[in-house]
């Protein structure tokens, strides 16, 4: 037997164990994955939120001047109940098209600060250097795709409306009175 049979034999044995692993975590992490993001972004999305409430948040300054036409003594608290609501409701699962539809406004509202503040985001105006502000802001596109992903487990729950609705109606009745 040669090395390079005993070498084929390991690396078949070793994908063997990979395939075995697979086999128990896989299942796993397609049932509990997408879960597990919902609930992190609606724990991300009220503690932020919070912040913004408490005046405590790091970013209300930026916030603040992002929407300089808007008083920030009120936006940014209102700001932080929205992203209260939003993260409670990914909390608790519920109104999913709706929630994912608000969060979607509010994180491309975020990137409303590249063309406010480029002198904030942006270092020497080189929209490839970004600030520590502008790495806060490009963080969102991580967290964006991470709600479009929440939003394709939202399913149709409601009978379907329409003529084809009306012949499941009339197939139901027609049955009843057999």
């Amino acid at each position: 037997m040669g090395t390079a049979d005993t070498s084929d034999r390991l690396r078949r044995a070793a994908w063997a164990r990979i395939d075995r692993v697979d086999a128990v975590v896989l299942p796993f992490l397609r049932r509990m994955a997408v879960p597990m993001l919902r609930v992190s972004l609606g724990v991300v999305f009220v503690w932020f939120g919070m912040l913004k409430i408490l005046d405590e948040s790091p970013v209300s300054d930026l916030v603040a001047h992002t929407v300089y036409w808007v008083d920030p003594e009120w936006f940014v608290p209102a700001l932080g109940a929205f992203e209260v609501t939003v993260g409670v409701l990914l909390l608790l699962g519920r109104l999913l098209r709706f929630t994912v539809l608000l969060f979607v406004v509010q994180m491309v509202g975020t990137f409303l600060t590249f063309f406010v503040l480029p002198n904030v985001t942006f270092r020497g105006g080189n929209p490839l250097l970004l600030t520590v502000e502008g790495e806060f802001v490009a963080k969102n596109l991580v967290l964006l795709s991470a709600g479009l992903v929440v939003g394709t487990t939202v399913r149709r729950r409601r009978p379907r409306v329409g003529p084809a609705a009306q012949v499941d109606s009339l197939e139901t009745t027609e049955g009843a009175r057999r």
